[in-house]
């Protein structure tokens, strides 16, 4: 097969049409291995989970302390763990913009005092709220006692590069996100460098307290399929783009065709007398020897 037949593609519209399909494959192509990136990412985090969680539960106090940087709860997080000492109500403070079943809701952060000047951040768990609640309502308020809680580890919350900003001076009702470097800035005791989520503690939880938040879901997530359609599209893109060309090809042929037969056979003129026909104009006059009659020999 020629390849003189795809001139055309060299043509400034054409390769500006070629380069777009390629960028298209590029991204697409891109976003494929994203995906199965964040699914290895969702694996190896869900079995780190499975792998934590199996191991002994400890007292919080024996597996972190003030000291240690935030960085080294990545070593220990969702283990579980217990803590035991009293919540200090007059600390706590909420996480805005934590939804739960689609409901706009608010997370309650409280320092539970472990003794010696130590505290540790306990998520409480979720509240209802659309906007109306800027600090924690007596209603929420922890309950005063002794107490004995039991949660995995989670890391500290930090600002990425959007996201609003909680003004680092002065004393907050309520956080951004579970931010335990910005509370620790409030607290008179010193805070473990991670925060707990509460599963179950020793006082009842009633049913008008904070709902402990649920722990992550060990699913895969939809990585895989996405994964899979990008590399649908891009194989459309990859076996559909040339079919497009091959077919311009056969109707730019096609359209020279027609012409080469135009131009060899010129369409003819309806207003033309036809040569083998007898002109309708031509009729005889007196004399005209086709007026004779027609003699028998």
């Amino acid at each position: 097969m020629s390849l003189t037949r795809y001139r055309f593609a060299l043509r400034p519209k054409w390769i500006a049409s070629h380069l777009f399909v390629l960028a298209l494959c590029v991204s697409m192509i891109g976003a494929m291995f994203w995906q199965l990136d964040r699914l290895q990412q969702k694996k190896d985090r869900n079995a780190r989970i499975r792998e934590r969680r199996a191991e002994q539960v400890v007292p919080v106090g024996g597996l972190s302390s003030p000291s240690k940087p935030f960085s080294s709860t990545s070593q220990i997080e969702f283990r579980q763990v217990t803590a035991t000492g009293h919540y200090l109500a007059d600390q706590e403070v909420l996480v805005r913009s934590r939804s739960r079943n689609s409901s706009p809701g608010s997370w309650i952060l409280t320092p539970l005092d472990l003794g010696n000047g130590v505290a540790v951040t306990v998520n409480r768990g979720w509240v209802p709220n659309s906007g109306q609640l800027n600090s924690v309502p007596v209603r929420y308020r922890a309950p005063a006692g002794k107490v004995t809680v039991s949660g995995f580890v989670r890391q500290t919350e930090t600002r990425g590069s959007f996201g609003p900003r909680d003004p680092k001076t002065g004393r907050l009702d309520n956080l951004a996100r579970a931010d335990v470097a910005r509370l620790d800035e409030q607290v008179p005791e010193r805070l473990l460098p991670l925060y707990l989520q509460l599963e179950k503690q020793s006082i009842p939880i009633k049913p008008a307290d904070p709902r402990p938040v649920p722990s992550p879901e060990l699913d895969e997530g939809p990585h895989l399929s996405y994964a899979i359609q990008w590399a649908i599209f891009t194989t459309t893109a990859l076996v559909g783009y040339p079919l497009i060309l091959r077919r311009r090809a056969r109707e730019i042929e096609q359209e020279e065709a027609d012409e080469e037969y135009d131009r060899l056979h010129p369409p003819v003129d309806p207003d033309e007398p036809d040569p083998d026909e007898p002109d309708p104009a031509d009729e005889p006059a007196a004399g005209d020897p086709r007026l004779d009659p027609v003699k028998d020999s």
